[in-house]
């Protein structure tokens, strides 16, 4: 009620201290019920009132939702609504990100909450992760080197799959980021101008340590999912197909091997895998790379559409129709 009700005043200029009185109850309350629902309140205002409004308020906000957030809080509700609430205000705290040691200070209660035992708080912290790399991908190499490889590739492995999820969907905006990143570097070029931001290759850089994961989630299908639940196997193809794309040529010598190793597999989980993931790598290095493999792959994927099991099938047509749209050339019709 109360966010709803701000969401209508705050914007015109009324109820100026809601944003005050609220963070005042959370430093007041003794019950972790008022604190959850007081974050919760926060969380929602964050999420429905336009980023400039509030970004006058961001010092204040985020001290509050930092401390409930921090690993001393014992409450795992309250820290949950409170990365909730950090995740809802990420847009208006470019200023405290600028700042160093204010940037430090978010990181660490992120990732400090990655390793909560909390599966809520541990989904969250990643979510947050995930809108970071969106946001702030150009002050992320210290945070990368230092502790996002690692924690994220560890959440990739959860067995619960919306964390593993979530870490897959960081490398996926990783990807997604430096994609981007390319495109504009090489207008600017086009154009004659400088361009002023860094690609750091986050994606290259952790090839060794990411790709074996996103390879054995790919195994990690369900036979009885429905075609449109969105699953950790379907996630690890799509981030595996993003990496391509970003990291090109460098992406085939690790990748084949896998392919080789498992595309005969009485386990039809491993054909499977096998097969999307020579599919997912279709489109990002150079045909020249590319043609010689496909022409050695092609009398095989054109069997393994009669592979008895269906989710085999399904993906070695997948993967023709790839090869048509991306490599035809490699096609000979005699």
């Amino acid at each position: 009620m109360i966010a709803a009700i701000t969401a209508i005043e705050l914007p015109r200029g009324e109820w100026p201290n809601v944003i005050e009185t609220l963070l005042e109850q959370i430093s007041t309350a003794d019950k972790a019920r008022v604190k959850v629902a007081t974050l919760q309140a926060i969380g929602f205002i964050c999420e429905s009132i336009d980023s400039d409004i509030l970004s006058g308020q961001s010092n204040t906000i985020l001290t509050a939702v930092v401390q409930g957030a921090n690993s001393q809080e014992q409450d795992q509700e309250v820290r949950y609504a409170a990365i909730t609430a950090l995740y809802n205000s990420l847009e208006f705290v470019r200023a405290n990100f600028e700042n160093e040691g204010e940037r430090n200070v978010i990181m660490q209660t992120v990732c400090e909450a990655t390793q909560s035992h909390d599966e809520n708080v541990q989904v969250a912290a990643f979510e947050c992760l995930v809108r970071i790399m969106q946001l702030y991908y150009d002050k992320m190499q210290f945070y990368m080197e230092k502790a996002l490889f690692g924690l994220t590739v560890i959440g990739m492995k959860s067995d619960v799959e919306k964390i593993s999820l979530q870490a897959i969907e960081f490398w996926s905006t990783v990807c997604d980021e430096e994609i981007e990143l390319s495109l504009e570097e090489a207008e600017m070029q086009e154009l004659g101008q400088q361009f002023d931001r860094t690609n750091f290759q986050f994606a290259n850089t952790a090839l060794q340590q990411v790709l074996p994961t996103l390879l054995f989630l790919l195994t990690k299908q369900d036979e009885d999912a429905d075609e449109d639940e969105w699953n950790v196997a379907m996630a690890a193809a799509t981030c595996l197909s993003l990496i391509a794309q970003t990291v090109e040529n460098n992406i085939v010598p690790p990748v084949i091997p896998f392919i080789e190793q498992n595309i005969r597999n009485q386990d039809w989980h491993f054909r499977e895998a096998a097969v999307m993931s020579f599919g997912s790598i279709l489109d990002g290095p150079e045909a020249s790379v590319l043609m010689p493999l496909v022409s050695q792959a092609l009398p095989v994927l054109i069997e393994m559409v009669k592979d008895p099991q269906l989710q085999v099938k399904d993906s070695a047509a997948w993967t023709l129709g790839r090869v048509c749209e991306l490599l035809i050339e490699c096609i000979q019709i005699d």
